[in-house]
Formats: structure tokens, C-alpha cells, sequence
């Protein structure tokens, strides 16, 4: 039995001019980036490399349209390695951009051609949440299906991971909290599905204690004390991309999906708005599982008793990022029946890995009670 991989090589540099030096960035690379981060960090170091910039391609997360005029783009130049400098978006955008031959996302989804990769690719994080830079996941948004969609293949791992914390201090308070709350639901999915074990638990762990922890801090002195504790931020996103690269997410990104597919309300928000409530109707199913360990947990940390976690923790998260009843997004109640089929149809990928299953009559009355 196959209990752990980690297929990426981490690094870790102090400047981004360490890791251009590292890498000897040269004529054969393509720079995937942002024109923000680029001019901030990447401009000064006159490298030798081709830039493409995502905001040229459209805006927001990915989707099949922005990444299938990138892949036109590319035609007839021969990369032998992509650099993916920036947030989730870039770096799930880079994974298909590896793959050799690739013309059209949609061709990828619905694996129409063979997966061979010609390519290698360094991510290097710029938020602290994805923790794309060590998965071997694409989350887009297929425009033709009103839906996101996770794809996960070994050829979409990156090559090398590349960890520079100056490159999140930048990282607006706003996007700082959704990206990080993003790294904490993959911690705490990844500990109690079905295929986590005593290695990816550790990953997990550590992971939800820096961010709860550090949250605490941050709540009392002030936002911009993140500074301070930014590389743990983004230690733990990593390692909890470590953690559910091997174990997968569950229920909590399943039913997110539709929600940010239909209404594009972005990924980090999306998971925070169905996590609680997924997580309450886990532990009423099963109180006796692996979520009693991560309930005990949480009441260390948020020193509260275990059966008062859920509602402490949202104490603490409504703090950072305030929930919005699911109307407020525009959704119809009509929908809450369209999204929970959606769900069973489309995101079986994902639904195999929740703690315990969930039957239709549970994703609807969770849609219900969101709404």
C-alpha cells in the first residue's frame, strides 16, 4: 500500500535573486507571472527569459478560454522548462502547460490525448494557500460546463517548489486571509479522509496549528503583525499542498465548486462558506472517527471544550472573512438542487475522499441551510 510521495523538490531562497541565480534562468524558459509581481520582484533581474503575463489572458481564475490562448501562444516555441511565478491561478494554469501537444483544456479534462510531459516546471508561490506548488491538481473553470473542475494526473506535478516569503509580504490583507483559510480546510480535509495516514497527518497538523495560531496572533495585534509570521503562512500552505496531494480534498471543495463556477466567487471564500457546515454535519454522522482527533486539536488551540469547537473556530474565521448567507451571491434557491446534482455528477473525484459519505437528501439540506 502506497502511504506517502512527495514528487517535488522544495526550496527555499531568501531573494528572488538567489533563486534566479540557483536556476540560471536563461533564453529556453518561459516566465509565467503576474505584470504586478513581475515589475516588483522579476524586472530588476534583467532575465534572459520569455515572460508571458496572465493578465494578458483574461482575469480572475482560471479558465478554459485564458488558458487555451496561452497554449496559442506557445505554438512552435520549444521550452524546455516554465517558470510559474504568482498565486494558484498561475501556477494550475502552468501544470497544462507542460503537457506536450496540448491545444485545448477541454482535451485534457476529458483526457483525449496522452498525458506526456515535455516540460519542466518551477512553481513559486506568491500567496499562501494553493499549495499548487507541490500537487499534482489543475482546478479551472470550464466555461462550456458552468462548472470548476479538478484535474489530477502524476505529469502535472512541478518539478521544484520554490519558497521566497518576500514574495507574500505583498500579498493584500484581503487575499492574504482567503488564500490561508484555503490552506487550512486542505489541512484539516486532508487529516480525516479516507486515505490519510500517520505521514500525511503530520503534514496536516503542523499546518493547521501555524495558521490557527498564527490567526490568533494576528487578531490581536493587528493585521499587519502577518509580517512578522508571513513565512509560516507560508510554510503551512505547503505543507498542507503536501498533505492532500497524497490524501485529496473532500465534500468541503466538492460543493464549493458550482458556487465559484457559477458565480465566481473565488476559491478560498467559496471553501470557507461550505466548511463549517460540512464539518458539523461530519461530525453528527460520525462523532467517533478521525474528526474526533481533529476536534481535539482545534480545542487545544482555541482552548475551548471539544464540543464547542466548530462554533469557536467560526468566532475566529468570521473575524478575518465574514460569511455571507448564499443568496447574497447571487445563487437562486432553484439552484440548490441544480448544484447538489451537479456535485454527484461531476465531483465523484473529490466526494471519495470526504470522511463519510454523504448521501443527496445531506449536500441538499447543507445547500438549504447555507443559503
Amino acid at each position: 500500500m502506497n502511504l506517502f510521495k512527495l514528487k517535488t523538490q522544495v526550496c527555499n531562497f531568501n531573494n528572488c535573486s538567489e533563486f534566479a541565480d540557483f536556476f540560471g534562468i536563461n533564453e529556453e524558459d518561459l516566465i509565467l507571472t503576474s505584470k504586478s509581481t513581475y515589475s516588483a520582484f522579476l524586472e530588476p533581474l534583467n532575465l534572459k527569459a520569455e515572460i508571458m503575463f496572465k493578465n494578458n489572458y483574461g482575469p480572475g481564475e482560471p479558465s478554459d478560454e485564458m488558458i487555451n490562448l496561452i497554449m496559442k501562444d506557445m505554438q512552435g516555441k520549444n521550452y524546455k522548462r516554465i517558470f510559474a511565478v504568482g498565486g494558484g491561478t498561475i501556477i494550475d494554469i502552468a501544470k497544462l502547460l507542460v503537457i506536450k501537444d496540448a491545444k485545448n483544456t477541454l482535451d485534457l479534462f476529458e483526457r483525449r490525448i496522452p498525458f506526456i510531459k515535455d516540460k519542466e516546471l518551477i512553481a513559486v508561490p506568491t500567496t499562501c494557500g494553493a499549495g499548487s506548488e507541490v500537487s499534482n491538481i489543475s482546478i479551472v473553470e470550464l466555461k462550456e460546463k458552468n462548472t470548476k473542475m479538478g484535474l489530477a494526473t502524476e505529469e502535472l506535478f512541478p518539478d521544484y517548489a520554490v519558497l521566497i516569503p518576500d514574495l507574500v509580504k505583498r500579498l493584500p490583507y484581503e487575499f492574504f486571509v482567503t488564500s490561508s483559510i484555503d490552506a487550512m480546510i486542505h489541512a484539516v480535509e486532508s487529516f480525516v479522509s479516507p486515505k490519510s495516514n500517520s505521514y500525511t497527518e503530520l503534514f496536516s497538523l503542523k499546518a493547521l496549528e501555524l495558521i490557527l495560531k498564527g490567526y490568533i496572533h494576528i487578531l490581536k495585534n493587528g493585521e499587519n503583525s502577518r509580517m512578522d509570521i508571513i513565512e509560516d503562512f507560508l510554510k503551512a500552505s505547503n505543507y498542507a499542498g503536501i498533505a492532500f496531494s497524497n490524501t485529496g480534498t473532500g465534500a468541503v471543495h466538492a460543493l464549493s465548486y458550482p458556487l465559484g463556477g457559477t458565480y465566481h466567487v473565488t476559491h478560498g471564500e467559496a471553501n470557507y462558506v461550505m466548511f463549517v457546515e460540512i464539518f458539523k454535519t461530519y461530525n453528527k454522522k460520525a462523532p467517533q472517527g478521525k474528526i474526533k482527533e481533529i476536534n481535539l486539536t482545534l480545542s487545544h488551540i482555541l482552548n475551548c471544550d471539544t464540543s464547542s469547537v466548530y462554533e469557536e473556530l467560526t468566532l475566529v474565521l468570521d473575524k478575518l472573512l465574514a460569511r455571507k448567507p448564499l443568496r447574497e451571491y447571487g445563487m437562486k434557491i432553484t439552484e440548490i438542487e441544480l448544484f447538489t446534482d451537479s456535485v454527484i455528477a461531476g465531483q465523484q473525484r473529490l466526494l471519495v475522499n470526504s470522511y463519510v459519505p454523504l448521501l443527496r437528501e445531506d449536500i441538499l439540506n447543507i445547500y438549504s441551510r447555507l443559503y
